[in-house]
């Protein structure tokens, strides 16, 4: 997992406590700078309903 291409929003390009994320051919990966080595593997499937979630309000962020 070393070699995922991590990308981060442009909103935390100068923090060090941001959500990263990494697309690939076969899975979402997820994890905090804060702890880089904590990756969440989500499915397509699952990376979406998670986005729609937080864009709908589902979760009390």
């Amino acid at each position: 997992m070393d070699n995922l291409p991590w990308t981060r929003p442009s909103a935390c390009a100068d923090s060090s406590n941001c959500a990263e994320v990494a697309i690939t051919s076969d899975a979402v990966y997820i994890r905090s700078s804060l702890q880089p080595y904590a990756i969440a593997e989500l499915t397509k499937d699952e990376w979406r309903d998670l986005a729609s979630g937080i864009r709908g309000g589902e979760f009390d962020l």
